[in-house]
């Protein structure tokens, strides 16, 4: 059976959210925010429980929203960013979604079938999840990976 961590980025990986004035940033279409966020998780040891789970038969995704109501422009800059800041903190993914803010995150994978856990800071994103289980990114995620590989 095909199985899928579906991870989200901002909240969630990176920590987007306690970058100084993120939102003023986002209003003002400059990537600061994106380019400056710092991982939530130690990546090393996030990327080795990754790897283990991905040799387990796992396949991880990134589906990522973009700014709301951003321009063609900003939304081609924050892509750019995003995936900067995924190269540079070495997050392991299969797939990568960079998608317009609100896109139904299960329509991005639905093509991947088989079992499917998102893995959002969203509750309203991960209530919104139809293609498995869901787990909040609040919570501590690396445990839960690390978790996973042993019920597995």
């Amino acid at each position: 059976m095909n199985k899928v961590l579906v991870f989200d980025m901002d909240g969630t990986i990176a920590d987007f959210y306690n970058v100084d004035g993120w939102l003023d940033c986002l209003m003002a279409e400059d990537t600061r925010p994106y380019r400056e966020a710092r991982p939530l998780y130690d990546m090393f040891a996030l990327m080795e429980v990754l790897n283990e789970l991905k040799n387990d038969g796992w396949r991880v995704a990134v589906t990522t929203w973009l700014a709301k109501d951003a321009t063609r422009e900003y939304d081609k800059a924050v892509r750019k960013a995003k995936l900067e800041w995924l190269e540079r903190f070495g997050f392991p993914y299969d797939e990568l979604h960079m998608v317009k803010y609100g896109t139904t995150k299960a329509d991005c994978t639905r093509k991947l079938g088989g079992y499917q856990i998102l893995i959002d800071d969203n509750t309203k994103v991960r209530n919104g999840w139809t293609l498995g289980a869901t787990f909040d990114a609040n919570e501590n995620v690396y445990e839960f990976l690390k978790n996973l590989r042993f019920r597995d």
